[in-house]
């Protein structure tokens, strides 16, 4: 079956082109104009992505990403006008999976969002064992992540940094190194985009365990 997206954007013309790109690419496409109407549509039927505008009527896209949260890991890629670095934050605080702004390639659009569905699926294939790095625990069976008896909830992202950074403890990453081990070699990202995802991991994370290298990249510290 065709993997299903939702597409959140109140400018039709702008809908429009988008829904007829990903019909053609092959995915099984609906588009709605606002967010009310949109969170209703998917709690209505099952997506496997969600494009999300960010400024819309009834409901921004910022209170669709937090209702989506609460109720489910479907990846987001916000696609927006808004370009600074505080929406983008925010965006990313929010769990969001992707952010492409306006005006857009459409070619960029596919790639993006084939890449990370590409990530969903690896996201869902489980590897055993369980890697500790001081109170933090790691468990690859059941993909979850502990700071002592506590939970601690990731998007697929972090999850992916940090196992990454649990499975290599010495090893100096480089923000390309971690482009393409985590997003992937086609990814048309910028390194802004790895600094934000390591700030709200650290944040989650609530220890100094990933330090920065300067020059160079991240690590996992000496515990």
């Amino acid at each position: 079956m065709p993997e299903k997206i939702l597409i959140f954007e109140d400018e039709p013309s702008i809908r429009s082109v988008l829904c007829e790109l990903l019909k053609d690419a092959g995915y099984e496409v609906r588009g709605v104009s606002n967010g009310v109407e949109g969170l209703a549509e998917y709690r209505r039927s099952r997506f496997d992505l969600i494009l999300l505008d960010i400024m819309m009527p009834k409901l921004d896209g910022y209170g669709v990403c937090r209702a989506v949260r609460e109720a489910s890991d479907t990846p987001i890629i916000v696609l927006t006008a808004l370009d600074d670095e505080e929406a983008q934050i925010k965006a990313f605080e929010l769990q969001a999976d992707d952010y492409i702004t306006k005006p857009f390639s459409l070619k960029l659009v596919l790639m993006r969002i084939e890449a990370v569905l590409r990530r969903t699926t690896k996201g869902g294939e489980r590897d055993g064992g369980i890697i500790t790095y001081g109170e933090i625990r790691l468990e690859a069976e059941n993909r979850q992540v502990y700071r002592g008896k506590e939970e601690i909830f990731l998007t697929r992202t972090e999850y992916e940094l940090l196992k990454l950074f649990m499975e290599n403890k010495n090893r100096v990453f480089t923000r390309d190194n971690l482009l393409n081990r985590v997003w992937g070699c086609d990814f048309f990202g910028d390194e802004k985009t790895v600094n934000i995802h390591i700030m709200n991991l650290r944040r989650k994370l609530g220890v100094s365990c990933i330090e920065t290298i300067r020059g160079v990249g991240y690590r996992l510290a000496k515990n």
